[in-house]
């Protein structure tokens, strides 16, 4: 379904990625492991779009996107749930959702799909984002993102900062779309536990490269980061 070749990136004059190569299937999901630094959130940055590739190419269901603009890689069916949540504080549950559906149109049974797959945010819908709990916003920025019908969901740090019950949660969830809609999904995620249950294996990451493959059980053999 995505397949990264050589893929390489920089911020100015600072190497960031280097040769980059891997292939995801359709509902495969793949983790991403490594030190804080190693090129795991630019990686996805770069598959997305928001930084260009120097070198080397992307291809999304055999088309090449290296080129493309991040609207169009949204359009195609990538998403994106960024470091932080990013959610709009000053817009409504619902209003966020809105912007998120609003990438193929703003259907009611779009936003309909997104709380029956994450009720906790049906009594909040009109509460502002900047009031909700960091693992609420946290929600609110999954459902966003499947608002957008994505086939690869990108998933920079999901779990971080957030309690353990809505972890739970949202391990629980994304396990269910994968059974249910084959969702392919790439996860940058630091809580073992959590890449343990949802991905078949894991890309490790040393100074913007890949530098291993393993199955995720090998996860617990490597150093804690």
């Amino acid at each position: 379904m995505l397949a990264v070749a050589n893929l390489s990136a920089s911020y100015g004059r600072i190497p960031a990625l280097a040769n980059i190569g891997f292939a995801v299937e359709r509902g495969e999901c793949v983790g991403i492991w490594g030190h804080n630094g190693m090129g795991k959130t630019t990686l996805l940055k770069t598959i997305m779009g928001y930084l260009a590739a120097q070198t080397g190419s992307i291809s999304f269901l055999g088309q090449d996107i290296t080129r493309s603009e991040t609207h169009h890689r949204a359009r195609l069916g990538i998403g994106l749930v960024p470091q932080g949540r990013q959610i709009f504080p000053n817009l409504s549950v619902r209003e966020n959702l809105e912007v998120g559906a609003a990438v193929l149109s703003p259907e009611k049974t779009i936003l309909d799909k997104a709380l029956a797959t994450f009720p906790r945010l049906k009594p909040l819908l009109e509460r502002k984002g900047g009031f909700l709990s960091g693992g609420e916003q946290q929600l609110l920025a999954l459902a966003r993102c499947l608002c957008g019908q994505p086939k690869v969901l990108l998933l920079d740090e999901p779990a971080e900062g957030i309690q353990p019950s809505i972890v739970e949660e949202i391990s629980e969830t994304l396990i269910g779309l994968r059974q249910r809609e084959h969702l392919t999904m790439i996860v940058v995620e630091q809580k073992r536990d959590f890449i343990v249950s949802l991905a078949s294996r894991v890309l490790v990451m040393e100074k913007g490269r890949v530098t291993k493959e393993l199955p995720v059980k090998a996860l617990a053999q490597l150093d804690e980061i």
